[in-house]
């Protein structure tokens, strides 16, 4: 199970996280960032001037900062951001209500981006994946979110196997199981030692196509835990589904 090495360099950390930061929630400003890291303004302006500096980031006219050409072609912009906002206090009720870690993603062709986490505050636990992507096929989440599209849109994804390099009758595999089972598990399949359970949000054809799940050790899970998972995770994402529907 991958979790935040003891040996970061923090700069490089903070750096990473900023640029992550503009890319999927668009614009900020020295301050907003600083607040976000958790660092001094000025620590926050040194790292915005790096980023720009290697084309991850451009400074606006308003002063603001943007995500620069580097990252502009993977930015989901406003529509990330109130996703964000709208799916965070549903990942800290599903955290108090199964006391493992939740994590909100988006599918990106063939790979999802966690782009929000909410910690547990078990000593043994899975950490904050916010910003990494991981193969659709694989993750609990993209799996959901695979079982909930049509052919065309698979054919869309998978239709070149020299391109992706996942064979097409794994995917159609992995479609078939979770449809039956009307939830999605990745049981080890991204990352030794961590077992995921995973439910989309609402219809991937309508708005930005995302999902929920709950990750925990593998030491700690159980197959007689799958109906409470499922059901708080059912529960959890036909609400973010609902806000998203009464905001819009």
């Amino acid at each position: 199970m991958q979790n935040k090495p003891t040996y970061s360099i923090e700069s490089v950390d903070h750096a990473l996280r900023l640029a992550v930061l503009l890319q999927q929630e668009g614009p900020l400003g020295v301050s907003d960032a600083a607040a976000r890291l958790g660092v001094a303004r000025s620590t926050a302006h040194r790292l915005l001037a790096m980023l720009v500096y290697r084309s991850f980031a451009e400074q606006r006219d308003d002063r603001r900062y943007a995500a620069g050409p580097v990252l502009r072609s993977w930015s989901g912009g406003d529509s990330v951001t109130h996703l964000r906002e709208i799916a965070l206090p549903h990942l800290r009720a599903l955290v108090r209500r199964t006391g493992e870690t939740a994590n909100l993603m988006v599918l990106r062709g063939t790979q999802v981006q966690m782009v929000a986490t909410a910690e547990c505050d078990q000593a043994l636990r899975v950490g904050d994946r916010e910003g990494r992507m991981l193969p659709a096929h694989l993750a609990s989440g993209g799996r959901a979110l695979l079982a909930r599209l049509d052919r065309a849109e698979i054919d869309a994804r998978y239709g070149d196997e020299d391109r992706t390099g996942v064979a097409r009758e794994v995917v159609e595999r992995t479609i078939r199981q979770t449809r039956r089972r009307g939830f999605a598990i990745n049981d080890q399949s991204t990352e030794a030692g961590l077992t995921a359970i995973g439910q989309a949000v609402g219809d991937p054809a309508q708005g930005l196509p995302a999902a929920l799940s709950v990750a925990m050790p593998t030491a700690r899970y159980h197959r007689r835990m799958l109906p409470d998972l499922a059901a708080a995770l059912d529960e959890a994402a036909r609400a973010v589904a609902q806000d998203l529907h009464d905001d819009s």
